[in-house]
């Protein structure tokens, strides 16, 4: 019996194994990946010792620019849909954040709210921009009221997308994130990414699951295996976190615009109450059906009232 035992492990053991490794990828070089994540309106800033992936297009001279920054395991591409309407009337700024996308791993593997304002305005100091709106999903819009409190004179109207900042409890997390903030598995599943759980993280953030497409589950996997990208991703979940600047968000004068997806079960609805409740001058859009990600679910829905918003005097 004992036999028996032992060798039913040993299979369930060498089974794992080599399940681990057929759904094993090695690191990408970044420029292997560029060809493919570029465009004309790319350019990579060096700021801090790190080339930053920025995409800066529109209307060079028109009115405010306004600046898109995206969530966690994303890159600049999950605001394409904004970006396609918003180029026409106005200067559209766009960057992976450090530790995302083409821009890589942060030099001293700083990934506080701090260091990220940072270069956040930095960025704006090396195009020239003196201040902008500044729009952000997530972890971008924890960055940008982040940013505004700690530099006020760069902001001048806010746009939060389900935006993190306070302790919350998610109601159901992506297996990506599990895994990635996970001590044993980091260490058991160092190169395991299989793009079935890619696609799972992504849906779980959707809405509606059924609009996760073959394109944008290879554009997440590929930018994911950018070198140094998911050594970064750990760190970032247990250095970006709520923290005291949560208390100076009542400190805020300037308009905010709130949006959030009614399904969003990661950062659920109750948080973005908690924005309106705590900001003055700000307004909250809910989009019903809609997700974590509602700006990339459906970009036209939501940049709706985000035009209105940026055109408005205030």
């Amino acid at each position: 019996m004992l036999k028996l035992v032992i060798s039913v492990i040993a299979v369930i053991f060498i089974c794992a194994f080599i399940f681990v490794q057929l759904h094993s990828a090695k690191d990408i070089p970044v420029e292997q990946l560029k060809p493919q994540w570029t465009t004309s309106a790319s350019s990579f800033i060096e700021i801090g010792g790190l080339s930053l992936h920025v995409s800066d297009e529109g209307v060079k001279n028109a009115a405010t620019p306004i600046v898109l920054i995206h969530g966690t395991g994303a890159s600049l591409h999950t605001w394409d849909g904004w970006t396609s309407t918003l180029k026409h009337q106005r200067r559209v700024i766009r960057f992976d954040l450090p530790g995302f996308g083409l821009t890589g791993p942060e030099p001293q593997d700083n990934y506080t709210i701090e260091n990220y304002t940072d270069y956040l305005v930095k960025l704006l100091d090396a195009l020239g921009i003196p201040k902008a709106i500044v729009a952000g999903n997530s972890l971008g819009g924890y960055i940008a009221w982040a940013t505004a409190i700690r530099y006020p004179d760069r902001v001048s109207k806010l746009v939060l997308v389900d935006a993190s900042g306070y302790p919350y409890q998610a109601e159901s997390v992506p297996i990506a994130f599990k895994l990635s903030q996970n001590k044993l598995a980091k260490i058991l599943l160092k190169n395991f990414i299989p793009k079935f759980i890619v696609r799972s993280s992504i849906e779980n953030v959707y809405g509606d699951p059924s609009l996760v497409s073959d394109d944008l589950v290879d554009r997440y996997y590929q930018l994911a295996l950018r070198e140094g990208n998911r050594a970064a991703i750990s760190e970032r979940f247990t250095q970006t976190q709520p923290g005291d600047l949560r208390f100076k968000l009542g400190e805020l004068t300037i308009p905010t615009l709130l949006l959030w997806g009614g399904k969003d079960k990661l950062i659920p609805l109750h948080v973005g109450e908690q924005f309106k409740k705590d900001v003055p001058h700000s307004t909250l859009v809910v989009f019903d059906e809609l997700g974590h990600v509602p700006h990339e679910e459906a970009p036209e829905t939501t940049l709706s009232p985000v035009l209105a918003f940026i055109d408005t005097p205030h």
